[in-house]
């Protein structure tokens, strides 16, 4: 990073996200982090010069976005660089699906990513800066059984990538979408330890013969590699890298 800049990660709380938000401090950067939890990491941010924030918030409230984006513009002067990282995963078939469920997913895995783009694009046209990056999925590309929300979802960022970097290319904005396979988080643990416990095999069995069944690395992806990722996409020496998906899926579409 050639300069200090504002980041706003959101679902920054564990996981991806919390990679992400270490990272990028860790480049130099302001960070601001939106969830609904306070991440046990954030006392440890701590380097002169740089500000770390933490705002509670429900993605699924529209109100709740604009007024995110207005504080930080109001204290911080505004958001630079917007990681669109939260989301969450059910799993049903489609004739069974909640519609309530559906709702809030793409509420807050794709009308969230659009209501933060549309407020932080006229603060970073001003600056002729800017980096959006949407945090997508395997499923961004593909599909699976019993994910139509989560799937949905995905699959709409990148369109919404797509256009963002169309509209943001004279600004010098760029627009990318991350497209992982799983990646070792306390969520896909939590994912791997439930099928074990409905398939009735073991852990490491449902990890290699279920999770990584496609992959032809045959391993999990490490929330570092996504992360490593994104730094990149920020720093000056990916400005003309936009509009473009980003896979990193051990080799699984490459069947």
């Amino acid at each position: 990073m050639t300069q200090a800049r504002v980041a706003l990660i959101t679902g920054a709380a564990s996981g991806i996200g919390a990679e992400i938000a270490q990272t990028l401090f860790r480049d130099g950067c302001d960070i601001v982090i939106a969830d609904l939890h306070e991440p046990d990491f954030l006392a440890d941010l701590k380097a002169d010069g740089q500000r770390s924030l933490f705002v509670t918030t429900d993605l699924s409230q529209p109100a709740q976005c604009q007024s995110l984006v207005e504080r930080i513009s109001q204290e911080w002067g505004g958001v630079e660089i917007l990681v669109n990282n939260a989301g969450f995963q059910h799993v049903s078939p489609l004739e069974d699906f909640p519609e309530a469920v559906w709702e809030k997913m793409l509420q807050v895995m794709l009308t969230a990513p659009f209501l933060l783009t549309k407020y932080v694009l006229p603060g970073m046209k001003q600056r002729q800066w800017g980096r959006i990056i949407n945090m997508g999925s395997i499923h961004s590309q593909v599909a699976s059984l019993n994910k139509a929300g989560y799937i949905a979802a995905k699959h709409g960022l990148v369109g919404l990538t797509k256009t963002t970097a169309l509209e943001g290319g004279p600004f010098q904005i760029t627009a990318n979408v991350i497209c992982p396979a799983y990646v070792r988080t306390p969520l896909v643990e939590q994912q791997i330890a439930a099928q074990a416990e409905t398939l009735g095999i073991s852990v490491a069995e449902v990890e290699s013969e279920v999770f990584l069944k496609a992959s032809a690395t045959g391993r999990m992806i490490e929330p570092a590699e996504v992360a490593s990722m994104v730094s990149y996409l920020c720093s000056d020496k990916a400005k003309s890298i936009t509009g473009a998906c980003w896979t990193i899926d051990g080799g699984w579409t490459a069947q």
